[in-house]
């Protein structure tokens, strides 16, 4: 099956477009916007940490600053450092691309500090009520990585396949002469919204629906969003001007996943042992 090819472009009026990449932004932003009000409107009675909208619409956009700033600033470290040391304003020219998940999450937790100073909740009871409803966000993201036929996988034989065109691996093989690659790949990037999209957001949503132990929410996440990104990379080709960066099957998404997984599972179990001591719960 070939990509069905989507202008990346829904409307445009002059040199002004509107873009499926970021309307995914936009609706990312929404989703978390409506579900936050969902979560203080039903949350139990017994969550000690009070919330309105006026938090929330805050909560929200320090969320989206972290979120874009972090993202384009952790894309040309991790991605692009050789291209910023030899020309530094490479960091502005956000219109070439490059963002980095890992980047934009660093923003968030950077935000969630000076968002928890500023309404003098602790960041953990801010990181467990963010927590559940990032991953709608994150899988959108990946849509829009889809539709501009970005993250291509690894070469496979199976009928997921999809062959993509020439643009869009032509750093992954060289030998794409025609309009179209010869072979088909996995398409990674909708592994990715099934697994850190979809499938994490149901179930830190149902792990969400009860008063958890303070630490459980943020924990989860960690442990789930690091896991499922570590295992579908194994899917997706590793960025072409870095290769991989470990064991020669090891990529930088892998690698930066690690700490996420180890400090997700060390918070569930901190999480557990002080809820034990009598901790407690927050939504």
């Amino acid at each position: 099956m070939h990509y069905p090819v989507i202008d990346p472009i829904i409307v445009s009026l002059g040199p002004i477009a509107l873009r499926w990449y970021g309307l995914m932004y936009l609706l990312g932003f929404a989703a978390v916007y409506l579900l936050g009000q969902w979560r203080i409107n039903n949350r139990p009675n017994t969550l000690h940490a009070r919330w309105d909208a006026e938090q929330l619409s805050d909560l929200v956009f320090c969320g989206a600053m972290g979120a874009v700033l972090g993202g384009r600033v952790g894309y040309v470290i991790f991605y692009g450092f050789e291209r910023f040391a030899a020309d530094p304003l490479y960091l502005f020219r956000v219109w070439e691309g490059g963002m980095s998940f890992h980047g934009g999450f660093l923003g968030v937790l950077v935000a969630m500090l000076i968002f928890g100073r500023r309404y003098s909740k602790d960041f953990l009871t801010v990181t467990d009520f963010l927590a559940p409803l990032c991953p709608v966000g994150l899988g959108l993201g990946r849509l829009g990585n889809f539709i501009n036929m970005e993250l291509p996988g690894r070469v496979t034989e199976s009928g997921l396949g999809l062959v993509f065109q020439c643009r869009a691996v032509g750093e992954l093989n060289a030998m794409c002469f025609g309009v179209w690659e010869s072979v088909a790949r996995h398409p990674s990037s909708l592994y990715q919204a099934a697994t850190e999209g979809l499938l994490l957001f149901v179930a830190l949503w149902l792990l969400a629906l009860k008063p958890r132990a303070k630490g459980v929410l943020s924990g989860a996440f960690l442990l789930g969003y690091g896991s499922f990104r570590f295992l579908t990379e194994f899917l997706r080709s590793p960025d072409a001007h870095i290769g991989f960066v470990l064991f020669e099957f090891i990529s930088m998404g892998q690698l930066l996943s690690l700490p996420m997984i180890l400090a997700g599972a060390w918070l569930v179990r901190w999480a557990a042992i002080s809820a034990a001591a009598g901790n407690k719960l927050v939504p």
